[in-house]
């Protein structure tokens, strides 16, 4: 009997990657070997994103890929735009499945049952539905990746109910649900039994982890280091209202969670962030990238922005970028604004121009640049440790240090998920911090 495959093409952020880990062991259960997604399979799953226009093209690309590449595969359209977007992918030729982020787990199953064409579509377009269980506790999924030999995302919670007037993931999303605080940490404790060294907390808006059930992010980032874990653990995107003391003064005594931070500020001007419908000012974001840097004065402190919202002018932009210059961070990841079908951002006057936008994320690139290159520098002469991956990179390999500096070193099978105690003096000419000792 031929040995069914199934290849996936995930696209998006680190919550995706997590669940479509939780969605390949399922096939693997029902007896699918993974193959590479270039390669010809009897099922293409394509784990879609809808952050932005660009992300939505990048989607329609891969699915139009796995079509051409066998149009005999079942190919199937799950994730963020097959749920706000299902009509338009059922129009493309060659699609069989297309499925919503509550009935995506069921993928497998639904593809051993054979069914010709199955659509399930929850629409939820207006910000205070509760559409057909997308937003009910018991529709959260823990899910964690396993493509990775060395680091896991792992889905502490998922959904939003800020409603910031740019953004459609809670239209896809749901409301902010999570698991139980003693379910995740024993999630983590099989996690790192099974070899893996280091584990990436994830979810849509992690710092409202646990409110139903009467837990906070606090609660269980304190549960976890009480477990004693070997291993490491960094907290992805948190939102800098959320970002509490407690947690700051945690992860700087800590051993088992990292010294690197992602805080989206999406812009720099007070203005700017009253009409995105952010919950904090440039105030209170200083104040939290001050904290960062009074108790782990070497941490990464990454920043998220958007520039060309509407309504950005040249004076708002000039002073937002007067505000990220004067913060004490390592880099920026920079976005321009795309309009999103049904998020109020679309009615508001002044549209910016994509030659102006394009202008402004190049500035704010280069001032990236700069700081990643600062923060690079300050960290020479210090001794780090670093856990090395398992890509063979044109005979390089690489791997992080705690506070997230890209380490390289001629590739070595020994150095693969092993952490390695690097003094950090020599660069390599792509940026990177160079190791030559061998173990």
């Amino acid at each position: 009997m031929k040995e069914k495959t199934v290849a996936f093409h995930t696209l998006g952020c680190k919550l995706n990657f997590a669940e479509t880990g939780t969605i390949a062991r399922d096939f693997i259960e029902r007896g699918y070997k993974i193959v590479d997604f270039s390669a010809l399979a009897d099922v293409y799953v394509v784990h879609t994103c809808t952050v932005t226009s660009v992300a939505e093209k990048k989607c329609r690309t891969a699915i139009s890929q796995a079509v051409r590449r066998n149009p005999d595969a079942q190919v199937a359209v799950i994730g963020c735009y097959a749920q706000l977007r299902a009509t338009d992918i059922q129009r493309i030729e060659g699609v069989k499945v297309v499925l919503d982020n509550q009935e995506k787990y069921r993928l497998a199953e639904i593809i051993d049952s054979n069914t010709e064409i199955i659509t399930t579509y929850l629409p939820c377009h207006h910000p205070e539905a509760e559409t057909s269980g997308i937003s009910s506790p018991d529709s959260f999924h823990l899910s964690w990746s396993g493509d990775d030999r060395t680091r896991t995302f792992l889905k502490i919670q998922d959904g939003c109910n800020h409603f910031c007037s740019y953004c459609a993931i809670p239209f896809a999303r749901g409301r902010s649900r999570s698991a139980a605080a003693s379910e995740i940490v024993e999630t983590i404790g099989a996690i790192f039994s099974g070899g893996m060294k280091e584990i990436v907390l994830t979810g849509v808006n992690i710092g409202d982890f646990g409110k139903p059930m009467g837990e906070s992010l606090y609660d269980l980032l304190y549960l976890i280091e009480k477990q004693g874990f070997i291993g490491r653990i960094r907290i992805s995107s948190i939102e800098p209202e959320l970002l509490t003391d407690d947690i700051i003064d945690l992860v700087a005594t800590s051993r088992v969670f990292l010294p690197h931070f992602h805080l989206p500020l999406q812009s720099g001007s007070d203005d700017v962030l009253k009409a995105m419908r952010r919950k904090y000012d440039t105030t209170l974001f200083a104040g939290r990238v001050e904290a960062i840097r009074r108790r782990m004065p070497a941490a990464c402190i990454a920043a998220d922005v958007i520039v060309g919202f509407p309504g950005e002018t040249d004076e708002h932009f000039a002073s937002a970028y007067r505000f990220i210059e004067s913060l004490s961070i390592s880099y920026l990841h920079v976005f321009s604004y795309s309009e999103r079908p049904g998020t109020s951002a679309i009615n508001i006057e002044g549209k910016v121009s994509p030659a102006i936008k394009q202008h402004r994320s190049k500035e704010l690139h280069l001032l990236s640049e700069n700081r990643l290159e600062s923060f690079y520098n300050d960290n020479i002469g210090r001794q780090e440790e670093v856990l090395f991956e398992s890509a063979n990179q044109k005979g390089y390999m690489e791997g992080f240090t705690r506070n997230y500096l890209r380490v390289k070193t001629i590739f070595n099978e020994a150095f693969i998920n092993h952490v390695v105690k690097v003094d950090l003096n020599a660069r390599h000419q792509d940026g990177a911090f160079l190791f030559n000792t061998q173990l």
